[in-house]
């Protein structure tokens, strides 16, 4: 036969849609020509694949030789195609047999002496591979990754040699074993290191439990930072779909993984001089930004008003959504991003305001331009804003509970949250909020006269609920109380400038 078919995937946010790579060969003067929307590195495949069929020691036909990547209306980009074009070559010469082709999809960029190296979305495209009941033939270095996967079958190649061996049966490429994860807390950073700050360490704990964004507002040297890196410490650890969706992700930014933190929570940090698109993603060809890389972890702005405010707003969707779609001229590409917010401030440019140590040198309408860099409708976005002072002498010196000790608590609490809504409490829907969180006359009373006082918006009175709804299940309550509603109702909002 002079045709061959063979399976590959491509690659396109965190999808791994399916490409038929089809090889024929025909007479005529020798030519390669690939068509099927390919870009640049997938053009220049046709040479990496005819040095590394010919340094492999197989033989190139000098005849005409056409590729169609199929569909022809899906984007083909990065060199993940070669490893399935040069299979279809020695498929369609009859060096290697066409049945061993059924049921097996193939990716992989081939090196001139026949090698063959890593590519990006790995692991996503075994995920679906696995979906579509086909074994994997992946590069050597990705098998591992790939084979996190559940249920998938998955064979790490090193060259072009081992896969036509493979496809021989003379030997056959062994199944790739996923790589050993660490635990679901990550080593270091202990919130026992913090100290005093006891309502700052309340509220984390608030947080953690019901995935509540957060803001911290207090002088410099407080502690702020210093308690945000210590939230993925106190989260309960990822669940199996969770692990691989952020994996996926991970695996798509082109970043190495790192088997030592499987499970472990991700913590983000960009620097208050990050753009947009370093934030949500973007690109000729899509990556993923910081938000996304920060999916089913924490996403840490420090600094909050000296980020760009255009740059702030472009959180506003993906908040709400837990996913942002970034488009193209030629594609369109949807990135998972559900993150949990938690943003450090100083209450002034100087920082001083309510400090008893240092005097502010800011005056009313600097506070106010400076608060005023964050708008409205993104403060209304955040569940729980809270004072974090400078310590007193004895405060200082007191210790506090270490991060194992306040996941006891942090665990149950989130665990009921998940068996009543299957989700935390923050992403509670405005009707199983009404369904999971009623509240009595007295609370009811008291969040109307908490809405008309400080002017809450619809969405600001149902994150205040679920808040109070999070604390209920801290102290294990059956319902809502009135205590619950008004600590919640104490963490509202931007502290007043004093």
């Amino acid at each position: 036969m002079n045709l061959a078919v063979v399976r590959s995937r491509a690659q396109l946010g965190v999808q791994a849609p399916p490409v038929r790579v089809e090889v024929h060969i025909t007479g005529g003067l020798p030519r390669m020509a690939i068509v099927g929307l390919p870009e640049a590195a997938v053009k220049e495949s046709k040479d990496r694949v005819r040095s590394a069929i010919i340094n492999s020691g197989f033989e190139f036909p000098q005849r005409r030789i056409t590729v169609n990547l199929a569909p022809a209306d899906l984007p083909k980009d990065g060199g993940r195609f070669d490893l399935p074009i040069a299979v279809g070559i020695l498929a369609a010469t009859g060096q290697i047999p066409h049945p061993a082709l059924d049921g097996t999809e193939f990716i992989g960029e081939l090196a001139l002496d026949g090698r063959v190296r890593e590519v990006v979305g790995a692991l996503p495209a075994a995920l679906q591979c696995t979906q579509a009941g086909h074994k994997l033939v992946t590069p050597h270095a990705d098998a591992p990754v790939a084979a996190l996967a559940g249920g998938a079958r998955v064979h790490g190649a090193r060259s072009l040699l081992e896969v036509a061996a493979h496809l021989r049966g003379t030997p056959e490429l062994p199944l790739a074993r996923p790589l050993a994860g660490g635990g679901g807390h990550g080593p270091g950073e202990d919130l026992e290191e913090v100290r005093g700050q006891w309502q700052a360490r309340r509220v984390l704990e608030i947080a953690a439990a019901g995935a509540h964004h957060l803001l911290m507002v207090g002088p410099p040297g407080t502690g702020k930072t210093m308690l945000a890196r210590r939230l993925p410490g106190i989260l309960p650890p990822m669940s199996d779909e969770e692990a691989l969706e952020t994996a996926a992700v991970g695996s798509v930014s082109g970043a190495r993984f790192d088997p030592g933190q499987w499970r472990v929570r991700p913590f983000r940090a960009p620097h208050h001089t990050a753009s947009g698109v370093a934030l949500v993603g973007g690109g000729s060809h899509p990556r993923p930004g910081e938000i996304s890389l920060a999916h089913n972890g924490v996403l840490f702005l420090d600094e909050l008003p000296e980020f760009d405010r255009h740059v702030l707003e472009v959180l506003r969707e993906p908040l709400e959504s837990g996913h942002i779609v970034i488009s193209r001229a030629a594609r369109q590409a949807e990135f998972p991003a559900r993150f949990q917010l938690v943003a450090a401030m100083n209450p002034c440019p100087c920082g001083n305001i309510g400090d008893p140590r240092s005097a502010c040198t800011c005056t009313a309408d600097q506070v106010h331009r400076y608060r005023s860099r964050i708008s409205g409708p993104l403060m209304d976005r955040i569940d729980i804003s809270v004072q974090v002072p400078r310590l007193q002498q004895q405060e200082a010196a007191a210790p506090g509970e270490s991060s194992a000790q306040v996941r006891v608590r942090v665990a149950p609490a989130r665990m009921r949250a998940l068996q009543r809504s299957g989700g935390p409490n923050a992403r509670l829907s405005v009707s199983e909020l009404r369904r999971h969180a009623p509240l009595d006359g007295e609370s009811r009373r008291l969040l109307d006269q908490a809405t008309q006082r400080l002017g809450l918006s619809e969405r600001a009175r149902q994150r205040v609920q679920r808040v109070a709804l999070t604390i209920a299940d801290l102290e294990q309550a059956r319902s809502i109380s009135a205590t619950h509603l008004g600590e919640a109702l104490a963490y509202r909002g931007l502290p007043p400038c004093r």
